[in-house]
């Protein structure tokens, strides 16, 4: 036996797995190269296939699409009616909404992605606003103008396959932003301390639910917040309760207890609904702002429609007309450089749709998700800079693809085990077609729309949040500061690395979320939220490294398979290292949880 067999050691950590924990750039795809590749896999490969793929699931995901669809474009069309002047309004959210989701379902190369509007650029639009208040200049025009910049970098990125870049974004920026706007759904949904939003502001006595009926002698505001918030939070409880259905003893066969939890969030809203109009009709409750007829917002003083009715016209009895649809590129008050400035705020405009659709994208097509039909980050760049360009020249809001419903449109598709692990996933396109043309229809049946309590929807909203949270490692993680440590979840970082080191990466992963969530609320900077975004992915490829070692961020944010591949190396190496000691035991030192594995000393001494 040679000196070194008598004095066996284990390979250090990290050198099981060269690859571990490095961040590494696919091979590029120019000159338009990746949009045709993209195109004929997902668009020729398997565009039948999605369009056939239907069953009972598909109705119950679409009317649940539905809901979770409708009730944030409305909301959105309100803020952006506030926002913009009545430049951009419910009705113009509705339809924007409407068109794109039904031309992605149809030509979209990922069509698990729902496309909607979201806070981002809800607050980047208002920045816009404010703009061209400053250059008085019309607000449309600024905005048609950038679109068409926006639409020229969309290209330009899409050709040269810059979307391969989005691969940077690894697991720590994706849970940084998918808590983000999981915190959003949820904080909206039961009281947003940055808004007048939520199940909790019914009891403010200034809510502006109540300010209509302040001069009933019979209506009390607390009777009305008390039932809103049962109607939210029940709503909320009796999603779970029904969808707890599926891996439970109760009711007669799987099929049953499976279509109980595909038609949970459809059951529960009718049913809330209807104890609301049955059992306490004579409470009014807050219903969503729809609007009553089919036209653009804006109202005009003049043929100029260079002012609104009737805020800049007090005196004037009747409005003149509505403004037109097509916005005017020669509107420029003079000011004929606009068009080239406008390619300024353009260049942020595409660093914000690229981070929100490619971090969303990058969530959805994440390894574990188990979807087979291909991704398109290129093609559906293309696409997304169409649907920009058309509603900036029309005036409608700008959409992206919208983190929470992508996930829970995904999670309704899956069929899952019953620790919540995906086994496969209906991949379709039915779905997003039929909830969006239920969004166009909706949009000529407002008064059916109205019949909802909107606390309802605020309990669909925190149910998507909630629903989210499970899924999002960083979420559990956190969880973990108040969990003994002999009861941590099971994660290869927890059999593997000392907890300290753990909550180190966690405080850091706070640590960026703060900053994100505090640029992304505070009005005055809101407009930089993408710049904050993107900062996260040098800090993941730069600072990360000086802190941790290669096989540390291996299992706390790689790929799946690599995280594998370097669990068997590790295991393969104590198998080896056990083989050469006297009185190894073979078959219990691979799982040992307590395992430090710092360095080679102490593997040998657990070992």
């Amino acid at each position: 036996m040679s000196k070194k067999d008598e004095n066996p050691q284990l390979p250090h950590n990290s050198d099981l797995v060269l690859a571990a924990g490095k961040v590494v750039l696919d091979e590029p795809q120019m000159w338009g190269k990746g949009i045709v590749k993209e195109f004929k896999e997902c668009i020729l490969g398997h565009w039948w296939e999605e369009m056939i793929n239907f069953n009972f699931k598909t109705i119950a995901v679409t009317l649940f699409l539905f809901i979770a669809v409708i009730s944030p474009t409305l909301t959105f069309g309100a803020v952006y009616g506030k926002s913009t002047g009545n430049a951009i309004g419910a009705i113009e959210t509705m339809l924007g909404t409407a068109w794109v989701g039904i031309a992605y379902s149809i030509f979209g190369g990922m069509p698990l992605c729902v496309i909607g509007s979201t806070g981002p650029v809800l607050a980047f639009t208002t920045a816009l606003y404010d703009i061209s208040s400053g250059l008085d200049v019309p607000f449309l025009t600024f905005y048609a103008w950038t679109s068409i910049w926006l639409v020229a970098y969309c290209f330009i990125c899409a050709f040269f396959d810059m979307t391969r870049y989005v691969r940077l974004a690894t697991r720590f920026l994706d849970e940084i932003f998918a808590l983000l706007i999981v915190a959003i759904f949820v904080l909206n949904a039961v009281g947003s301390p940055f808004s007048t939003t939520g199940l909790l502001r019914y009891l403010d006595p200034n809510h502006k639910s109540h300010q209509a009926y302040e001069d009933d002698p019979n209506y009390n505001y607390l009777t009305s917040a008390f039932l809103s918030i049962i109607l939210g939070f029940g709503t909320c409880w009796f999603i779970f309760f029904l969808r707890g259905f599926k891996f439970s003893p109760f009711c007669c066969n799987q099929g049953i207890r499976t279509s109980i939890h595909d038609f949970a969030v459809v059951v529960s809203v009718i049913t809330f609904t209807l104890i609301k109009e049955l059992g306490y009709s004579e409470v009014p409750t807050e219903r969503l702002n729809v609007p009553t007829s089919f036209e653009t917002t804006y109202q005009c003083c003049d043929a100029s429609c260079n002012t609104q009715w009737p805020v800049d016209c007090p005196g004037q009895a009747e409005r003149f007309g509505t403004r037109p649809w097509m916005a005017n590129f020669g509107d420029l008050n003079g000011k004929g450089w606009v068009p080239i400035m406008a390619a300024g705020p353009a260049i942020l405009a595409f660093v914000l749709i690229y981070l929100d659709n490619g971090i969303t994208w990058h969530l959805i097509n994440h390894k574990h998700n188990k979807l087979e039909h291909g991704e398109a980050y290129n093609y559906d760049l293309m696409l997304s800079g169409f649907f920009q360009v058309v509603n900036g020249c029309l005036g409608l809001p700008w959409l992206v693809a919208s983190t929470v419903p992508c996930i829970i449109h995904l999670n309704a598709l899956a069929e899952t085990d019953k620790d919540g692990h995906i086994l496969s996933v209906q991949e379709t396109r039915l779905t997003l077609l039929g909830s969006h043309l239920l969004v166009g229809l909706s949009i000529l049946a407002t008064n059916v729309l109205e019949l909802i309590p909107l606390p309802v929807l605020y309990g669909v909203f925190l149910f998507m949040g909630l629903s989210s949270l499970p899924k999002i490692q960083f979420w559990n993680r956190f969880l973990m500061f108040f969990e003994q440590p002999a009861m941590y979840p099971s994660y290869p970082f927890t059999e593997w690395m000392k907890a300290k080191r753990i909550h180190m990466y966690t405080c850091i992963q706070i640590f960026f979320f703060g900053l994100v969530f505090f640029v992304q609320n505070y009005k005055k900077i809101a407009i930089a939220f993408p710049l904050m975004t993107l900062l996260c992915i040098p800090a993941r490829l730069y600072l990360l490294p000086r802190i941790f070692e290669n096989w540390e961020l291996c299992v706390l944010d790689d790929e799946d398979d690599i995280i594998e591949e370097w669990v068997t190396a590790k295991e393969e190496s104590i198998r080896n290292f056990q083989a050469k000691t006297e009185g190894a035991d073979v078959s219990t030192a691979g799982g040992n949880s307590e395992m430090d594995m710092d360095d080679d000393d102490d593997d040998a001494q657990k070992v």
